[in-house]
């Protein structure tokens, strides 16, 4: 068996931080989004496989240094060339003789894959992690099963009135013989989501549902949920060479990372990331991600996300994004 993780997407819905970063590459403390789903997968000692993109091919390879993984360079730059995630999915496993494990690289988990996988090999049938989570408005926002059993009957990709809530999560198992099948369904030129291949397939195949019934899991598709997954998996530290003075304060937990100047008065916590080089003066940061290299005077930033190189002054900022390089400033 193989895995592959999809991080090829461009994440218009994060957009500006995604302009410059790919989604799977943004922090969870001192990880990355990706690094906790290669870690859920490595103990299994499967061929890992991550799908990206042109644009951001020189930063997964920086971060692939240190990893077992192979990189498939999608040939596309910006939105409206990418391939979909069906075609992308059918150009990297099309050569591939071999049972899949698929994973968006852009989801978060707390729950180990073995009892998936032990499933699936039991099975040997397509198999598709789904996850209650328990609102039906919420639910839109997904792929929605209906099962019978085990087996699923209906999925229905961001339902008007979803028929239940449980959720597709972005993690299948599939067999050579349905994976063969992407073929047919990418040439028929139809919709190019992973959940409309599902509802295609389970009216040609038995098409099976696992629920995970315990942990947490976020879909990292937009601000709220990113931050809501930063909260849940930020661990503290704090380097070894930033600068805090005696007046201000640090509350845990946080992430400061190297070089970081803290001064006069500042407040840093709880839930906080702060990037490399910043300098940060008489200003507070809580639930809020920040950048390398930012500038923060008489500031208060709060479930923000600050990218990098900005300067913030005699601002009040909440629930905000702010792009790369901006200078931002109120009265002197």
């Amino acid at each position: 068996m193989k895995a592959v993780i999809m991080a090829g997407g461009y994440a218009t819905r994060l957009w500006p931080i995604t302009k410059t970063k790919a989604k799977p590459l943004l922090p969870l403390g001192k990880k990355r989004i990706i690094d906790y789903i290669y870690e859920k997968v490595k103990p299994f000692g499967f061929d890992i496989i991550v799908s990206t993109n042109l644009r951001f091919k020189e930063d997964f390879e920086r971060w692939a240094e240190d990893k077992d993984v192979e990189l498939v360079i999608e040939n596309t730059t910006k939105e409206e060339e990418k391939l979909g995630a069906v075609r992308a999915l059918y150009e990297v496993t099309k050569e591939i003789e071999d049972d899949i494990l698929v994973l968006a690289g852009d989801n978060i988990f707390s729950f180990g894959l073995e009892e998936f996988v032990e499933r699936y090999r039991s099975l040997k049938k397509p198999l598709i992690a789904l996850y209650d989570v328990g609102d039906v408005e919420l639910a839109r926002r997904y792929g929605v099963a209906i099962l019978d059993g085990e087996r699923i009957v209906s999925f229905e990709e961001k339902p008007e009135k979803p028929k239940s809530t449980l959720a597709g999560i972005g993690i299948y198992a599939l067999d050579r013989r349905t994976k063969d099948m992407l073929g047919e369904y990418v040439r028929g030129e139809r919709k190019d989501n992973l959940g409309d291949f599902i509802s295609w397939l389970i009216s040609r195949e038995e098409v099976y549902g696992f629920v995970f019934e315990n942990g947490n899991w976020y879909d990292v598709g937009n601000p709220d949920s990113y931050l809501e997954a930063f909260k849940m998996y930020l661990t503290n530290h704090v380097s070894e060479d930033v600068e805090i003075d005696k007046t201000s304060k640090i509350i845990p937990p946080v992430v400061i990372e190297e070089g970081v100047v803290i001064r006069k008065r500042s407040i840093i916590g709880p839930y906080a990331y702060i990037g490399r080089g910043c300098e940060i003066e008489t200003s507070d940061v809580s639930d809020s991600v920040i950048f390398d290299d930012v500038v923060l005077r008489k500031a208060k930033v709060w479930r923000s996300i600050i990218d990098e190189k900005c300067e913030i002054r005699n601002l009040e900022l909440s629930s905000s994004i702010i792009g790369g390089h901006a200078k931002i400033q109120r009265g002197e």
